[in-house]
């Protein structure tokens, strides 16, 4: 089965890729080439025109690892995936909810001038709700990074550094994704509000 990257396991992942069967070790570097490119035309504004929707979610995916797996990078999972104890929404599920997410996501970002408090909730719910559906068979984890990134940029905001390097700051950002699996978003909004004052 996938495993979603941003929450790893011990055991050794493998991937049937266009350069043969890799090890995440062997895929690691390559896709962090391919994400700072997609990561720099962000940046650029080459996306700016584009709606924050289902549609953009499946190009980005497919720029940063179309090359690599291309029977499915921009496409939907259309597979039943378990990511550490949370089983996501079945893949026939994922069209809708993501189309739906993408709405709500846009709702949320427009209200943002008249109520900024809640930008810490409305950053939380783009990333948490985006990884508890797990729309894509993998890399969603390398993708929510981009998304927020170009969410970041829309809002005139600085990028922010979204992976934890301590060990206890991993920990407590798992554990928030989890929290949010288990529809507690309030330890992720926390996580927010903490990044969002590294700004100030």
């Amino acid at each position: 089965m996938a495993r979603d990257t941003t929450r790893p396991h011990a055991a050794a992942r493998w991937l049937e890729t266009s350069r043969g069967v890799l090890s995440y070790t062997e895929l690691a570097p390559l896709l962090a080439e391919r994400v700072l490119r997609v990561q720099q035309r962000l940046e650029t504004g080459t996306h700016a025109a584009h709606a924050l929707d289902d549609e953009l979610l499946l190009q980005l995916h497919g720029e940063f690892c179309g090359d690599l797996v291309p029977e499915w990078a921009g496409r939907w999972r259309t597979i039943a995936v378990r990511v550490g104890q949370h089983e996501p929404p079945a893949p026939h599920l994922v069209p809708m909810l993501i189309r739906d997410y993408g709405l709500n996501l846009q709702a949320r970002l427009t209200s943002r001038p008249s109520d900024p408090d809640l930008l810490p909730e409305h950053l939380a719910y783009a990333e948490g709700r985006f990884l508890t559906i797990h729309p894509f068979r993998d890399f969603n984890g390398r993708l929510i990074r981009l998304w927020l990134w170009e969410i970041l940029r829309r809002l005139n905001l600085p990028p922010l550094d979204l992976v934890p390097t301590q060990p206890q700051d991993t920990a407590t950002y798992l554990a928030a994704l989890q929290a949010y699996d288990d529809n507690q978003p309030q330890p992720l909004i926390t996580l927010w509000q903490q990044r969002l004052n590294q700004l100030s």
